[in-house]
Formats: structure tokens, C-alpha cells, sequence
């Protein structure tokens, strides 16, 4: 079954911009992603607290988990939310984060002490090219992207330096309390950005409920979950090439959900992309 832990998480982290496609035009980004960690916070306490789950017995385990929800939740969603609300084409933001395996190499070797194989590099390097070629074709006209390419920028920071310190510093945690743990600094910190950017206006129509309910359901509680479960069982570098797959997943499922056009080179970069993240992972 765990074999399959990784396949099920790019499917469930890609329907994340699906979610965001169907939220975001009647809400703020950040007010979107506040309300989202309230209900999460208060549908895990109750399943903490009803399943008895330990709590971490050490400070230092607080605020190194709390830390790595910052990072993971409050900065790379927020930036992934706030350059897509602004204009950033869904295409570009992909291919700016899609450059989170590459520096995640870079750190595992020096935070880590992680050895990345030549396979590895030309794995990394593979994917990296099969995301380009997805993407290439979502460009759309001339568009400044100089101001909406910051957030981005910042979303692919704090998911390289999230996912490297969450591996280095609290790698396991029990997942019911660690996710109350990680998303009450990071709704603190996004309510405190609602207040000093936003009006925190939501519309409540039926397709914000929808993305809401499965922004909160099936990723915050069931991608994140899998994903503190594959740093916690995998190395850095192995867990980073996953992301490599969700701009292609993504394109997927948009075809078939939207029917968004897929062109023969969007799925010569999928061939590209998924022999890239075979090569990382096999090399291990």
C-alpha cells in the first residue's frame, strides 16, 4: 500500500490548482487560505483530541514543526495564491515552483549530508525540462510578469527550505497534533497578512463552499498528510522530484475536468518529466 503513497499524493497536490481555479474568483488568496486553516485547525483538534493523539513532549518540537508549517503552508501557498490571483499565468507559476527539486539537491547535500548520484542530476535536470515543455504552451501573449513572478518566487523558496527543514529537524510527528501545530502559526501569520493587504472578502457562492471544502478535506488534510509522510519514510531529494509530476497531473486533469487542450508537446514533456523523477528515485 505505501508503494502507492507517492502516486496518490502528486493526484491529490495536483487538484490543488483545481481548487484554486474554482475559489479564487470569489475570494481574496489570503482570506481563501485563511478560512481554509480555521476549518482545518478545527476539524483536526476534534480528531486529536476525540483519538487521544501525543502531543510533543519537548518545546523545541513545537517550534520546529510550527516552523516547518510556516514555511510548507503560510509561504509557499500564499505566494502560490497571490501570484495566481494576480495574473500570473497557472502555467509560468508551475514552472517557477517546478524549479523546487533542482534546489532541494543543492540543500540535501549541504543540510542533509544527502549524496545526489550523476542519475540523480540528470533526473533532476529531465524533469525540469518536461515541465518546461507542459507549460510551454500556457504562456499566452506578452505579459508582464515581472511584479507577479515575486510571489511565486517566494512560494518556491519557502517549499525548498520547508521540505528540507522539516527533514532535518522533525522529520517524525504524530500527524493529527503536528497538523493543529503547523497550521495555527501559519493562520496567525496569514491573518495578520489579511489585515495589513486584504478587506478579507469572501463570497460565499457554491463553487467557493465546493473548493473550499476540498481545499481543506483533501489536501490540507489528505496531500499534506501524505506528504509528512513521505518526507518522514524518504530522502529529501526523492520527495522534491514528486513535484516534478503535478504540473503534468495537473494538465491531465484540467483536460478532462475543463477540457483544456493538451498539445503533442506537452505530452512529450509528461515522457520527459516521468522518466526524469524514475531516474531520481531509481538511483537511490
Amino acid at each position: 500500500m505505501q508503494r502507492l503513497y507517492p502516486f496518490l499524493f502528486v493526484f491529490l497536490w495536483s487538484t490543488g490548482f483545481i481548487g484554486a481555479k474554482y475559489g479564487l474568483p470569489d475570494a481574496e488568496p489570503l482570506s481563501f487560505l485563511l478560512a481554509r486553516y480555521g476549518l482545518v485547525i478545527g476539524l483536526m483538534l476534534v480528531i486529536a483530541l476525540a483519538t487521544r493523539a501525543p502531543w510533543p513532549k519537548q518545546p523545541r518540537q513545537w517550534l520546529h514543526i510550527g516552523i516547518s508549517g510556516l514555511l510548507v503552508h503560510a509561504v509557499y501557498l500564499g505566494g502560490v495564491f497571490v501570484a495566481i490571483k494576480h495574473g500570473l499565468p497557472a502555467g509560468v507559476t508551475a514552472l517557477v515552483v517546478g524549479m523546487q527539486p533542482l534546489l532541494t539537491a543543492v540543500g540535501a547535500g549541504w543540510l542533509l549530508g544527502e549524496k545526489v548520484v550523476g542519475r540523480q542530476w540528470a533526473g533532476l535536470g529531465l524533469g525540469l525540462v518536461g515541465v518546461a515543455l507542459v507549460v510551454s504552451g500556457k504562456f499566452g501573449e506578452a505579459v508582464a510578469l515581472g511584479p507577479m513572478l515575486l510571489p511565486a518566487l517566494v512560494a518556491l523558496l519557502g517549499i525548498t527550505i520547508g521540505t528540507l527543514y522539516q527533514k532535518r529537524f522533525c522529520a517524525s510527528f504524530d500527524l493529527r497534533t503536528g497538523s493543529v501545530i503547523q497550521f495555527v502559526p501559519t493562520a496567525m501569520v496569514t491573518a495578520l497578512a489579511v489585515a495589513v493587504f486584504e478587506d478579507f472578502h469572501i463570497a460565499w457562492t457554491g463553487d467557493f463552499i465546493f473548493a473550499l471544502g476540498w481545499l481543506v478535506l483533501v489536501l490540507s488534510i489528505g496531500a499534506i498528510s501524505l506528504l509528512n509522510l513521505l518526507i518522514r519514510s524518504g530522502s529529501a531529494v526523492n520527495v522534491a522530484s514528486l513535484f516534478y509530476l503535478t504540473p503534468l497531473s495537473t494538465a491531465l486533469i484540467a483536460f478532462v475536468v475543463f477540457g483544456e487542450k493538451l498539445t503533442l508537446t506537452a505530452g512529450l514533456g509528461m515522457l520527459i518529466a516521468v522518466s526524469g523523477v524514475y531516474l531520481v528515485a531509481r538511483s537511490k
